[in-house]
């Protein structure tokens, strides 16, 4: 016979998933895609989800020749992330009710954290955007700096965010504080730290945040030519069966005469501007990729994966047109510069429509032994908690599980923000 909850518990598990539902900040700022239990176990657990589409104009009244196929990309979504806690009571100390309180409190801030890092993992190791600041967090010109930068890409202006590690947000705000013009702000900037929005982003102060160590390359340059990316949305094996294609990465081939390339470093290639998205007009600005694998060669000569791949139209296809990033194909013995040159903290910022937040939930049976409840948060996260006593020791076990999964779908509408580069 299952066991039964007491109503202390019960008003127990609903202020916890109140705590919980409010510590899941970072989860709240990203989209949220609803995923059906039976599909994804079928398939691995992996989805496919839409990379947003880019369209063409052409001149003029006639159309005749402009009709072309349309390629969708996607990328591959998994709910890969199941976190638990636990916690074992005694018969003595359930004499204290109080004690599952705390110790549920404790397991949904540590659950709701998970969840956040997660999000925060992705989009530190996974946005492609980046802006080195030479000098400390300023204030204004910094955020400034990001907004431009998505601004000539082609990145819509809403729903922006930015997360900020605690002292470099502290920085920002001693900027703010320090302006006496500005009615609110500076007060708020003083007495709580308090930045607010800022040149088109939400800002947040993260009590934890990912670090970048500084690239070790010295000299390293692109190793052949036409070394581009044709987009495609399927392609086919030798064995005839079809399968999608993960357009966010290629494979670059590089030389290292000195030092080596590890996962996670941020580049510029010597040539190779970004374009606007939707005008494909050349900002001006050389375009910036992360190293997300180490193919062959263990960081020196060899093959890494970058990312965004670089769609330079080299091939002249309708998908190339549609998608282009890139001004140029890289040059044989194009230099490559890294962007990373200190350690620091990864400050990262997004548009929300960038990264993809999957919530999914456990089959736990209710009538095996032991006592379930469920519930779940406004982000549509399920927390699941559990209770069981064992006769033998008269001590009672409680777990708290969520499942979920994280996704970057877009990560040319994310990146990161690396202050004191020198």
């Amino acid at each position: 016979m299952a066991n039964s909850f007491s109503k202390e518990e019960r008003v127990a598990f609903e202020d916890i998933l109140a705590g919980f539902n409010d510590a899941l900040v970072l989860s709240s700022l990203v989209n949220k895609y609803s995923t059906n239990g039976q599909q994804m176990e079928r398939s691995s657990d992996t989805i496919w989800r839409p990379m947003p589409y880019i369209a063409q104009s052409y001149d003029g009244s006639d159309a005749t020749s402009n009709f072309a196929d349309n390629t969708q990309l996607a990328v591959p979504a998994t709910i890969g992330y199941q976190k638990h806690s636990t916690a074992l009571l005694t018969a003595k100390e359930m004499r204290d009710q109080l004690q599952e309180n705390r110790l549920g409190s404790s397991a949904a801030q540590k659950l709701a954290s998970d969840i956040n890092v997660s999000v925060l993992s992705v989009a530190s190791n996974q946005g492609t955007i980046v802006a080195a600041r030479s000098t400390a967090a300023g204030g204004y010109a910094d955020v400034a700096e990001a907004d431009a930068l998505m601004n000539e890409q082609g990145v819509m202006m809403d729903n922006r965010q930015f997360a900020l590690s605690s002292r470099d947000y502290n920085g920002m705000a001693s900027d703010l504080a320090a302006r006496e013009t500005m009615n609110n702000i500076p007060t708020e900037a003083y007495r709580r730290s308090y930045v607010g929005e800022v040149a088109g982003f939400q800002t947040f102060k993260m009590d934890y945040a990912n670090r970048l160590t500084a690239a070790a390359g010295t000299t390293v340059t692109v190793n052949g030519a036409n070394q581009y990316h044709t987009p495609a949305a399927t392609s086919t094996a030798s064995t005839g069966e079809t399968a999608n294609v993960d357009n966010r990465t290629q494979s670059l081939t590089i030389a290292v005469t000195s030092g080596a390339v590890k996962v996670g470093d941020a580049f510029t290639i010597a040539g190779v501007n970004a374009v606007h998205h939707i005008t494909k007009q050349d900002t001006g600005q050389l375009k910036t990729f992360r190293v997300t694998g180490i193919v062959s060669g263990s960081g020196g000569s060899g093959v890494v994966t970058i990312s965004p791949a670089i769609v330079s139209n080299g091939g002249s296809t309708d998908a190339e047109a549609q998608y282009q990033n890139v001004t140029a194909t890289p040059a044989n013995g194009a230099a490559i510069t890294f962007l990373n040159i200190a350690d620091a903290p990864v400050n990262c910022f997004w548009h929300r429509d960038a990264i993809e937040l999957l919530p999914a939930s456990l089959a736990v049976p209710t009538d095996a032994g032991a006592d379930i409840m469920r519930a779940t948060t406004d982000q549509g996260v399920e927390l699941v908690m559990q209770k069981q006593f064992d006769i033998n020791t008269q001590k009672t076990k409680y777990r708290w599980d969520t499942l979920f999964g994280v996704a970057m779908v877009q990560p040319e509408m994310a990146g990161i923000m690396l202050f004191s580069q020198t």
